[in-house]
Order: structure tokens, then sequence, then C-alpha cells
């Protein structure tokens, strides 16, 4: 009798989870540079991928080629039914926002933008923070004291980076030389690894031996000018480590796979909220990385020096300039 309870118990939780799968159907928009950028897009993937690994649950995709395919592309998820809707990068600010409000009982989550409406999540993140470090270690690591910055589309976002960067340069060293670049004023900026290589290359021959690459596809290039010069690199968003060990010093984190999974989850179990979230060190939205590729690049002062930074900054010790609060780099 306890077994065929115990039976009827499980069958009813199954039906349940069953019922809670059906009532969600996810849809994610990547944006150009595509899933596979081995940065911010392929963050956002790894994020989702986490999600159906867990969950069981299929999501529907689109990468966007170009620019006016965004719109497009998140209305037609809409059409279909998806809900919710995660969007990927600023530039799809404008497009979700139109369709949001065509479509006000679908849930709508925009990773890097913020939209004011109801039925919209806003997730954004303090690179500037994360930037810092990576710049406090870039300073460090550096023999010339001369570090780089090869940014992908000239923006206030990427500016906000590179400020950040140049912070963190100049809190380990007041005499550290400080070259940026920013490989174009379009979006194909950030797919553009011939750029990224040439920019790298000329940086490297100005003295600059590590240089840190916010430019999604187009770090690779960046990285690659790097491991055949001899010279170190910083990765972005994802962990990139692993692509050329030894030579890629570290990565910026930008936790944009938890704001992915975070999107879904909380939509499956009724726990999304509208509204803005703000990610930074103290909420672990920002980082940097150490694993076996590039833990012999990493010396004990160096740990030290950036922890204790990282610990000044969430306890408010050390402010770090926002760009985009001002569009300057002061600090």
């Amino acid at each position: 009798m306890t077994i065929s309870r115990l039976g009827v118990i499980a069958g009813m939780l199954l039906s349940a989870s069953v019922a809670t799968a059906a009532d969600i159907t996810p849809a994610v928009v990547f944006d150009m540079g595509g899933k596979f950028d081995k940065s911010f897009n392929q963050g956002v993937y790894d994020g989702v991928e986490r999600f159906k690994a867990e969950s069981g649950i299929e999501y529907r995709e689109f990468e966007v080629t170009n620019e006016t395919q965004r719109e497009q592309a998140i209305r037609r998820m809409a059409q279909r039914g998806a809900n919710p809707i995660l969007g990927v990068g600023f530039a799809q600010a404008g497009p979700m926002e139109t369709v949001a409000k065509e479509f006000p009982d679908v849930k709508f989550t925009l990773i890097d933008g913020v939209v004011d409406l109801p039925n919209v999540q806003s997730v954004v993140f303090k690179e500037q923070e994360g930037s810092f470090l990576v710049g406090l270690l870039a300073a460090m690591a550096s023999s010339n004291q001369s570090v780089g910055f090869v940014g992908g589309m000239d923006i206030p976002l990427i500016r906000r980076f590179a400020c950040g960067f140049e912070q963190g340069a100049k809190h380990a060293s007041a005499q550290v030389d400080v070259v940026q670049n920013m490989t174009g004023t379009t979006p194909s900026a950030w797919n553009d690894p011939g750029r990224g290589s040439e920019l790298a290359k000329g940086q490297f021959d100005r003295g600059v031996d590590v240089i840190y690459a916010a430019a999604g596809g187009t770090g690779v290039g960046v990285y690659q000018a790097a491991k055949d010069g001899g010279k170190l690199a910083i990765g972005v968003d994802s962990n990139q480590n692993y692509l050329h060990p030894g030579t890629m010093l570290t990565s910026m984190l930008k936790r944009v796979d938890v704001a992915a999974y975070n999107a879904f989850k909380d939509a499956m179990n009724d726990t999304w909220e509208p509204g803005m979230k703000v990610l930074g060190l103290a909420e672990e939205g920002v980082g940097w990385a150490l694993d076996e590729n590039n833990e012999s690049l990493i010396t004990d002062e160096m740990k030290a020096a950036v922890d204790a930074a990282a610990a000044s900054i969430v306890a408010g010790d050390i402010t770090v300039h926002d760009y985009m609060s001002d569009n300057t780099c002061t600090y």
C-alpha cells in the first residue's frame, strides 16, 4: 500500500514537472559575431546550454548577421509562442522595446542594455571593475611598463572597459604607459580578427608587451598576434585562457553565462522579475580568471595585489570610474 502511494505521488510530481517544462518555451537571439565568437555571445550560449542540460528544456535560437534582423528575429520568436525571450547585446535594446510593447504578456530579458518596460528584465554589468583588476595585472606583468587596449566598436560601453583598464594599470604603477585603439565604428568591428592582429602588432612595435582586448571575435586576432610575438594578451567576457596557454595572462570575466542561465531558470521557476539588475564585483558578476592555463604567469605578489584591490573595490575604498556616467576617463 505504501509503495503504491509512493508511486502515485511520484507520478504526480513527474506530471507537475512536465507541466512546468511545458509552460516555458525559451528563445535566445544572439548578436553579431555569433554564438561561437569565443567571447560575449559564447558566454550566453554556455549559459543557455547549461540550462538545457539541467532542465531538459530545448530553446529556440537565432544568430543575427546584419542589423536589420534584430527586430524581426525577436518579433518572430514572440509570434511563435516563445517565452521568455533573451536578447544579447546593447544593440537589441531598441528592437526589444518595440516588440515587448506589442507582446505585453511575454517576458523579455536583455543582456547589456536597458529597456524600461514592465515585461522586460535588463541585466548590465560593472565592466570597469573587472577591467580595473586585469589592468593592474597587466601593469605588474609588463617588463616595458607599456600596456595596450584593443576595443571592438567604438562606443561608450567599450570605453568603459578601456577606462577601467587604464585606472587599474595606473593603480599598479603611475609610470605605466597605456596605448589604446578601437577596431571600428560599425558592428563589423566585433568580428575582424585580421584587423585585431594588425592593431596588436602595431602596439607591440611601440613597446607594448601586454594587450587587453574587449572586441568580441576580433580579439582572437589579438591573442594570436601575442602568441606569435611572444607577448601577453588578456581575454574578455568568457575565460579565454585556454586559447593560448602561456601567453594569455588572464581573462576579464563578465558572467553573461550566469545572467542567461538565470533568465531561463527564473522564468521556469516563476521567480523571474522585470527591472534592472546591475552586476559588479560585489555580486560576482565580473572578475578575472586563474586556472591551469595561466597560473605560471601569475605570481603570488600579483595575486595578492589583485585580491586586495578587489576587496577594496567591494568595500568602497577604491571607486572605479564609470565612463558611461559622464563619458570621460578621469579618476
